[in-house]
């Protein structure tokens, strides 16, 4: 009677861990699914593309470190906690799918004020990516200069008023008038 006992805990371990292993239907994308690089070019007319290396941070980062709650992992920000709770995984884990890149257009503004919509403190595209990358960035080591990732173009030097559209040195005496 005891052997059967055993088997049967055997048999219904198994099962479990099978289960547990087993892909599921529904899934947006299993790591090994993921692309090798990605392609980050929402600021492309003051900065080149970044050409993310997806691959290599999927080595030393878990999906749910980058990607919140879109890959059902559990939620912990208690600012989504709220809503998402239970949301499970969503069809894509894109950052611009959640993040606007055009957060203070006209339209984006306008649905803040929606009372039923609590996302007011929520990043835009720039923001979110930075969020996660320039703080990840400092603990582990990684790059974090504007320019260490992203190489500007003319029309951002232009707006930033640097390189070729640098201000020109003063050689004044220091007293500018003021």
């Amino acid at each position: 009677m005891r052997t059967r006992k055993k088997m049967l805990h055997a048999a219904l371990a198994i099962a479990i861990g099978a289960m547990l292993l087993w892909p599921q239907a529904g899934r947006a994308m299993e790591v090994a699914d993921a692309p090798e690089t990605i392609e980050i070019n929402s600021l492309t007319h003051l900065y080149g593309p970044v050409d993310f290396d997806h691959a290599m941070h999927t080595s030393i980062a878990t999906c749910e470190q980058c990607h919140h709650h879109t890959t059902g992992g559990e939620v912990t920000d208690p600012n989504c906690i709220r809503c998402h709770a239970n949301s499970g995984e969503a069809d894509t884990v894109s950052c611009r799918e959640c993040h606007s890149s055009d957060r203070f257009t006209k339209d984006d503004l306008s649905k803040l004020d929606s009372p039923l919509l609590y996302h007011i403190d929520k990043p835009g595209l720039k923001g979110a990516y930075h969020l996660n990358c320039v703080v990840c960035h400092q603990q582990m080591g990684g790059p974090t200069g504007c320019q260490d990732c992203h190489a500007m173009t003319e029309a951002g030097e232009k707006m930033f008023q640097t390189g070729e559209h640098a201000p020109a040195e003063t050689t004044g005496g220091g007293n500018s008038g003021h």
